[in-house]
């Protein structure tokens, strides 16, 4: 296999925690699956710590270095979501957001403390979850005749692809995850049954 489709991440919600000169640091994780779940977990943890002086953030989608968000929340510029994402790449983890909720305790931590705060309350979240190797994938939707079914289903079978969606008809239709990895072998396959047409929905 020369493409490499499997990436880490963590399989649920997990709290972590710092303490420094009375600063009160919460490390939030999530697994997300793109930029509208970092929004609601955000949302939700805005609701649950309304009197926290920030929320700050940062999260990663995919496989490159490119694909991420980070936010300072008003701590000086790069000292919060900088050393959350820097944790996220050294723990070699995506499709995972990361929210560090902080109490102000009175007394400033400079630079150095807040990079460090930040730093360490990931890091204590993700010592605490649960990685787990999983695999990118695209969705494609398939659509054939009823007699054409055997020759789909055995496809789906023998390359154990979840189905989603699956409408048994006259004219059926079903949609399926595809390890990108696969994604040529799938096609070829789909491409040997007449009258079978397969289309790319979501890629990722």
């Amino acid at each position: 296999m020369l493409f490499d489709d499997s990436y880490q991440t963590v399989t649920g919600p997990v709290e972590g925690f710092f303490k420094d000169k009375g600063s009160k640091f919460l490390a939030y994780s999530f697994p997300i699956e793109g930029e509208t779940d970092a929004k609601t977990h955000l949302a939700t943890l805005r609701e649950l710590h309304p009197k926290a002086v920030h929320h700050c953030y940062a999260y990663r989608l995919g496989a490159d270095r490119m694909s991420y968000r980070m936010s300072d929340d008003g701590e000086p510029s790069g000292t919060a979501g900088r050393p959350i994402l820097n944790t996220l790449y050294s723990k070699n983890v995506t499709n995972i957001l990361v929210v560090v909720v902080r109490y102000f305790g009175g007394t400033l931590l400079g630079v150095p403390g807040l990079i460090n705060a930040y730093k360490l309350a990931t890091e204590d979240a993700l010592n605490q979850s649960e990685i787990v190797t999983r695999h990118f994938y695209n969705l494609y939707h398939l659509k054939f005749s009823y007699p054409q079914m055997n020759d789909v289903m055995r496809i789906v079978k023998e390359m154990e692809l979840p189905v989603r969606e699956q409408v048994f008809e006259m004219e059926c239709r079903l949609i399926a995850e595809v390890r990108v990895a696969s994604t040529e072998r799938f096609i070829a396959r789909c491409e040997q049954i007449e009258g079978l047409s397969h289309s790319l929905l979501t890629s990722g």
